[in-house]
């Protein structure tokens, strides 16, 4: 399974992570790639005009954990961290999730635990 959130470019025909700024998008890729520049072992980035990128969106990663809807924002050892997408608050407590910050309910949860993952992009 591949867990993605945040920003994603198509430039010449390969989809990127991607950071945009302005007129610009920061590139990113684990793997050299011509023209871009290494900034730490296995990430190397390249920097093009927004104008020259085929498509730019947000992609997240959702999925049911214990009945109720969560989105899946990272990955670990076969542990998934999660964030209750719900909106009810004792819904969350009752699950016994941590409070992250106002409202933001997450934990980790074993990813065979979990069901009906999917990405949805904007």
């Amino acid at each position: 399974m591949s867990v993605r959130h945040g920003f994603y470019a198509s430039w010449r025909g390969t989809e990127y992570e991607a950071n945009p700024d302005g007129d610009l998008v920061r590139l990113y890729s684990a793997q050299h790639t011509d023209g871009f520049t290494r900034i730490s072992p296995d990430r190397y980035v390249q920097v093009v005009s927004l104008s020259d990128v085929e498509h730019l969106r947000y992609v997240t990663t959702h999925c049911t954990w214990h009945g109720v809807p969560f989105v899946i924002l990272g990955e670990h050892d076969g542990w998934l961290r999660v964030e209750y997408s719900g909106g009810e608050a004792p819904v969350a407590e009752r699950l016994g999730l941590e409070l992250f910050d106002r409202g933001v309910y997450q934990a980790w949860a074993s990813r065979h635990e979990v069901e009906d993952v999917r990405e949805e992009a904007v």
